[in-house]
């Protein structure tokens, strides 16, 4: 998408060199040929995208319902929300799932640049207005395990939310053919933020755990006053960074990933990015460079 060179990818290499060049709007593919995230695919294309010169199709290839990543439904439900207040957006079109080990997961995104994206102030998250998600199943495994990890969300969210609604349901075999089992949670504040968690299924652990443990995350970040969930943290950095103005967002715990976009961002784009404690949530603020997509013409 910005026509890079890159220099010492090689097995064993120590170091590599990045030259990026100019940016393309334009058709693009980008497949991982194995299970690996297409949630991260997303995150890596969309600031490229949102600031090419003309609109950006991506056909991504890989697993959209991944270990150690936030699965591609989270990416559409809750990470999209928070960047429309930064003025952008993107259409998400799951056409395959994908699982481990095989992959095979097909998603396709649509995006129109901006000229610029602005400032947000992300620090009053209003009353919880409700929970709603999805537990699935895939392959050959039983609808009853989608039931139980609803449960598990359920027992996880008791006394914080009286009103949950998870949608409980087996995906088509021409859609999912491989076996997967995995549970969405998504919260909506008054003030229109949103706040999400997952959980896969995993051998050895039972179902209603793991809707439980993704019951109880989501509970965490309700509790804690933030208005972003530690998923979405990272995720902002970029957008601040090159936001015009200055941006303020309040977080829970301040994440390692969080941490390390921070020290990313300020050593490219020479923006200083500021942490302020504040009970039991951080501020994040950053005055961003105001970056323009001289291709596109004044509003």
């Amino acid at each position: 998408m910005c026509q890079a060179r890159l220099k010492g990818a090689s097995i064993g290499s120590t170091e590599i060199e990045f030259i990026p060049g100019k940016l393309s709007g334009g058709q693009y593919i980008a497949d991982t040929m194995t299970a690996g995230s297409i949630s991260l695919l997303i995150q890596v294309s969309l600031p490229c995208a949102l600031l090419a010169p003309a609109p950006v199709s991506v056909s991504l290839r890989g697993g959209t319902n991944a270990d150690m990543a936030p699965q591609v439904d989270y990416m559409g439900e809750v990470f999209r929300y928070m960047l429309n207040k930064f003025g952008g957006d993107f259409s998400l079109d799951v056409l395959r799932r994908g699982y481990y080990p095989k992959g095979g997961g097909q998603v396709k995104i649509e995006v129109t640049p901006v000229r610029c994206l602005q400032a947000v102030d992300v620090t009053e998250r209003g009353d919880l207005r409700g929970v709603h998600g999805w537990s699935f199943v895939a392959g050959t495994l039983p609808i009853g395990m989608a039931h139980q990890m609803a449960n598990g969300a359920k027992q996880g969210l008791r006394n914080i939310c009286n009103k949950v609604n998870i949608e409980v349901y087996k995906e088509d075999r021409s859609m999912a053919p491989d076996n997967c089992s995995g549970i969405i949670l998504v919260g909506e504040m008054t003030s229109g933020c949103v706040v999400g968690s997952d959980g896969l299924g995993k051998r050895g652990v039972e179902p209603i755990e793991v809707g439980r443990k993704a019951g109880e995350e989501l509970r965490k970040v309700l509790e804690s006053g933030a208005c972003v969930d530690s998923h979405v943290q990272d995720q902002l950095i970029i957008y601040m960074a090159l936001a015009a103005g200055k941006s303020t967002v309040k977080a829970g715990e301040i994440t390692l990933h969080t941490q390390t976009a921070i020290y990313i961002a300020e050593t490219i784009a020479k923006t200083k990015f500021t942490i302020t404690p504040c009970g039991e949530h951080n501020l994040i603020q950053c005055t961003g460079i105001g970056f323009i997509n001289n291709n596109l013409p004044p509003a």
